[in-house]
């Protein structure tokens, strides 16, 4: 009887472990509230450093800059060093994207079995600065005339969803075997709630299209607007997480990728 139980628990534990899978190298692009949490995922008041004590990766590394949008510009072009901290033509996704590859093909980074990609606060905030963002319906910016984007330039991909796809196809080509997943934008004080919930759809509806994993932060995300403009509870000034914030933010990413697995 000791020896069937043991077997049973060993059998149990083995498929525990089968479930889990091995520990992932993740790797994670963004704006400012991922930035937040430094390039080693350390500092506390980034959603990234918790979400790394939660989930246990191999390695977790940050190629996040405060200010990017997903959302390229006429004359976005491939930019590896810039860091300004604040809106600009390079400061996007695509080139945290280069940024990324380029690491792995110098052997600074592991090659990523996870890629989460935070963005969109700042297409939804500087909608302005992006005037051409929603001038595609999703529809049109999966157009099956096109085949794979990754051979254009990001100053040709002037739309959200154009640029999001684009996105998405360069890390499919570069990591095929990664699972990647997007985060669409908390909500925000700085931001029109529409505005945030409107990228927050383009960014859901492009993951279905590629079949990637997605998770509605402004929907699920501790972070309430209404609520910060009241009292600032977990934001510092009601867009950037403070150290409670980040934290339950990263402890349900963490929760919801788990699940994905």
């Amino acid at each position: 009887m000791k020896k069937k139980n043991l077997y049973l628990i060993l059998m149990l534990l083995l498929a525990a472990l089968q479930v889990q899978g091995e520990p992932l190298h993740v790797v994670i692009l963004g704006d400012s509230n991922t930035w937040l949490g430094g390039d080693d995922c350390s500092k506390p008041e980034g959603w990234n450093t918790w979400f790394k004590e939660a989930f246990g990766p191999a390695s977790c590394r940050s190629y996040a800059r405060s200010g990017a949008t997903w959302t390229n510009t006429p004359t976005t072009k491939r930019n590896l060093t810039e860091n300004i901290g604040v809106l600009g033509n390079d400061n996007v996704v695509y080139n945290q994207i280069e940024r990324l590859k380029q690491a792995c093909k110098e052997g600074l980074q592991p090659v990523p079995g996870l890629i989460i990609v935070a963005a969109g606060t700042n297409d939804a905030w500087f909608a302005d600065k992006r005037p051409q963002a929603f001038s595609r319906s999703v529809d049109e910016a999966f157009s099956q005339q096109d085949g794979l984007l990754t051979g254009e330039l990001p100053s040709h991909e002037l739309t959200l969803a154009r640029s999001v796809r684009y996105g998405c196809e360069l890390l499919m080509e570069a990591f095929p075997q990664a699972q990647i997943v997007l985060l669409t934008p908390l909500q925000s004080t700085a931001a029109p709630a529409l505005l945030i919930t409107k990228v927050g759809d383009v960014i859901e509806e492009c993951a279905h299209r590629m079949a990637l994993g997605v998770v509605r932060m402004d929907r699920e995300g501790c972070v309430y607007a209404a609520r910060e403009r009241v009292k600032k509870t977990y934001t510092k000034d009601g867009t950037h997480t403070n150290e409670a914030g980040a934290r339950r933010n990263g402890y349900l990413v963490a929760r919801k990728l788990k699940m994905m697995r």
